[in-house]
C-alpha cells in the first residue's frame, strides 16, 4: 500500500475511503451470504440429480437383464436432438438452466423387437435427460461456487486489509497533526517568551 501524506487533505481522503468501505462492506456481505445459500442449493440438486440417474441405471439392471443378450441390438434407439439452456441471474451471477431437451428416437419395429423394448426405451429417455440434466447442474453448481469464492474474497478484502489500514491511517495522521499542533503551539509560546525577555533586556538596559 502506498504511504500515507500526513496532512488534513490526506486525512479528509482517508475518511471518505473508510466510510465507503462501511458503507459496501454490509451489501458485499449479504451477497456473499445469499450466494452461499444458492451454492447449498445447487449443491443439494446435483447430488438429487445424481441419486435419481443412479435409481434409472439401476432399474435397468435389476428389470432388463435380458440387455446382455447379443441378438437383440438395442444400440442408438435414443439420442439427444437438441439441448435449450436458459440464463438465469442469482444474486448478480449468470448461471445456465435446462429449457427444452428435444430426444429423437430411433423407429423400430415392434415385431422385430421384443416386447421389453419399449420399457427399455422409456428408460433410456429418462436417463438421457438425468444425464443432460445433471451436466447442466454441475455447471451451474460451479458458477454459483466460483462466484461465491470471489464475494468471501472481496469481503475479506474489505474487512480484514483496506478497512483496518485505513483506520491505522487515519489515526497516525491524526497522531501525527496533533504533534504537529502541540508542537506549533510549544515554538509560539517559546518565542513569545523571547520576545518578552528581550523587551526586558531592552528595557533594563535603557
Amino acid at each position: 500500500m502506498a504511504k500515507v501524506a500526513l496532512n488534513k487533505s490526506s486525512l479528509n481522503k482517508e475518511k471518505r475511503s473508510l466510510k465507503t468501505y462501511n458503507r459496501y462492506l454490509p451489501a458485499l456481505e449479504l451477497k456473499r451470504q445469499q450466494l452461499m445459500a444458492e451454492r447449498k442449493k445447487a449443491e443439494e440438486a446435483l447430488a438429487e440429480a445424481r441419486t435419481e440417474l443412479a435409481d434409472v441405471e439401476r432399474l435397468v439392471q435389476a428389470q432388463l437383464p435380458m440387455l446382455a443378450r447379443a441378438d437383440v441390438p438395442v444400440e442408438n434407439l435414443v439420442r439427444v436432438k437438441n439441448v435449450k439452456l436458459i440464463d438465469e441471474n442469482i444474486v448478480g451471477t449468470t448461471v445456465p438452466a435446462v429449457g427444452n431437451i428435444d430426444i429423437e428416437l430411433t423407429p423400430y419395429s415392434d415385431l422385430a423387437k421384443p416386447h421389453w423394448v419399449d420399457f427399455l426405451v422409456e428408460l433410456l429417455q429418462k436417463m438421457v435427460r438425468l444425464r443432460v440434466e445433471y451436466q447442466v447442474r454441475e455447471l451451474r453448481h460451479a458458477e454459483l461456487d466460483k462466484a461465491t469464492r470471489t464475494t468471501s474474497q472481496r469481503v475479506n478484502l474489505f474487512s480484514k486489509v483496506l478497512i483496518p489500514q485505513t483506520k491505522k491511517n487515519i489515526q497516525k495522521i491524526q497522531i501525527y497533526m496533533s504533534d504537529q499542533d502541540r508542537a506549533s503551539v510549544m515554538n509560539a509560546k517559546l518565542s513569545k517568551g523571547k520576545v518578552l525577555a528581550q523587551e526586558a533586556k531592552a528595557a533594563a538596559a535603557g
